[in-house]
């Protein structure tokens, strides 16, 4: 996009029953802050491998006169701007794509392929939002840092690395993130979903499930597939965990848990790859989801078990290991921080615009950055809080089958699918207002002496 140069839109802007507070410059900026996102959105980058994204943002947070960070914790980025006495709140976005063939039909989707973690080559989108999130946050940074006469602290920005893999926050923080930049008082966070691009949704408890990674290992000695009696089979043994994984969740636990336990991939090994070989080697990942520490211990004991059973079962019985790969907690907003910035998205946007949100058993790994769950600072007195980003334009919202909203939402394409797409103009301006209003709400005058806008 070139500057000047009309904004992409997923469809007509629409009609405002409460305009938001006026923010003096924000029209302004959102053409730059688009063009960043269209750069980003062209040029994703999987988890780990995230250097040039990493590059862009810093570079901008460096123009506006921030200390900028670089290759924390792998390629994360983070920025601070000292203003006097006060709070410190942290703003932080992240930085990676998914391994998805973008099916958005738009002039700007990706074409990016690279490497995946396996050495094949994979296509690249930005399928989460996060090009969304990191041009919202610098978008906010750079408002902020030309208005430093309403507030006064410290402002925290931070990129994250390797948010997908659940392994980002954690290689930060062990890097001495915050023994680097000023400690925060308050970490704020906010994430795309596919509902009305111009509004804001807050739960009044858990945001996101905590969630817990495993590995599962089953070896034998591989054979001849005519001969299935004389092998142990690592395959058949797989298979069978699966199909009995699906009790877990639904045998084993209170319904009202909401516990998900989810096979999510299943790959053999074998010494020629061909058919009348038996697998020597399965592995599977599977991923459990809860809104308590309690259910998700009960789950990956629930997992071991079937995994060590259904391996003893056979005659000849294929070795079994279960490993953790991830684990990452509940993201559950401090409530005191969590009213306060609620209150100020309400006296902002106005009350129409701010919606509840019911918890989603997507999970993040956002709430090591505030210390739970974690062992890696000495900071305890961290609080968070995390707000969910409406992006779907109103055409697409118009021309999603349902009659009403809950039908909608079921139809619209969501993060992670090929062809979720935000309405670039909307979600960049909420998302950018969002941010603003959160940090003011902590870091001193808010805005509520602007005049509403016209």
């Amino acid at each position: 996009m070139t500057p000047g140069s009309r904004i992409p839109e997923a469809g007509p802007r629409p009609e405002r029953p409460t305009p938001a507070r006026a923010l003096p410059g924000l029209a302004e900026l959102l053409t730059p802050t688009a063009e960043l996102y269209l750069d980003l959105h062209r040029h994703p980058e999987l988890s780990g491998a995230e250097r040039r994204t990493a590059g862009r943002f810093a570079d901008w947070l460096t123009g506006d006169g921030f200390r900028v960070l670089r290759d924390v914790g792998g390629h994360g980025v983070a920025a601070e701007l000292r203003n006097g006495d006060g709070p410190a709140v942290l703003l932080r976005a992240e930085l990676d794509g998914l391994p998805v063939a973008e099916d958005t039909g738009v002039p700007y989707a990706s074409t990016v392929t690279a490497p995946g973690p396996d050495g094949d080559t994979v296509p690249v989108m930005h399928a989460c939002g996060h090009d969304a999130h990191l041009a919202c946050g610098a978008a906010a940074a750079r408002w902020l840092a030309a208005r430093r006469d309403l507030w006064h602290g410290t402002l925290l920005v931070v990129g994250q690395p390797a948010e997908e893999t659940l392994s980002g926050a954690r290689a930060m923080l062990e890097d001495g993130l915050y023994e680097r930049i000023t400690p925060p008082d308050d970490v704020l966070a906010q994430h795309t979903a596919p509902f009305p691009a111009g509004m804001v949704a807050h739960a009044d408890g858990p945001v996101l499930a905590g969630s817990v990674t495993l590995k599962v290992v089953l070896e034998g000695d591989g054979g001849h597939a005519a001969t299935p009696h004389l092998a142990a089979d690592p395959l058949l043994a797989a298979a069978g965990v699966v199909t009995r994984l699906a009790s877990v969740a639904a045998r084993e636990a209170d319904p009202a848990e909401r516990l998900v336990v989810t096979a999510s991939s299943l790959r053999t090994q074998t010494a020629g790859h061909t058919g009348n070989v038996i697998a020597a080697r399965a592995e599977l990942h599977v991923t459990a989801r809860a809104f308590t520490e309690a259910a998700l211990d009960r789950a990956v004991a629930a997992v071991e078990r079937v995994v060590h059973a259904e391996a003893s079962a056979a005659a000849l019985p294929p070795r079994a290991t279960v490993t953790t790969v991830t684990r990452s907690g509940v993201t559950l907003p401090d409530p005191e921080l969590a009213a306060a910035v609620r209150d100020a998205h309400r006296a902002h946007f106005g009350a129409g615009r701010v919606t509840g949100w019911p918890g989603s058993t997507a999970t993040e790994d956002f709430p090591l950055l505030t210390g739970a769950g974690s062992d890696l600072h000495g900071h305890p007195h961290i609080r968070g809080t995390y707000w969910m980003l409406g992006s779907t334009g109103p055409a697409q919202w118009s021309a999603a089958p349902g009659a009403n909203a809950a039908e909608k939402l079921r139809t619209l394409p969501a993060n992670h699918s090929p062809r979720y797409l935000p309405s670039v103009r909307l979600t960049l301006e909420s998302g950018t207002r969002a941010l603003v209003t959160a940090a003011l709400a902590r870091l001193g005058r808010g805005p509520d002496q602007c005049r509403p806008a016209r």
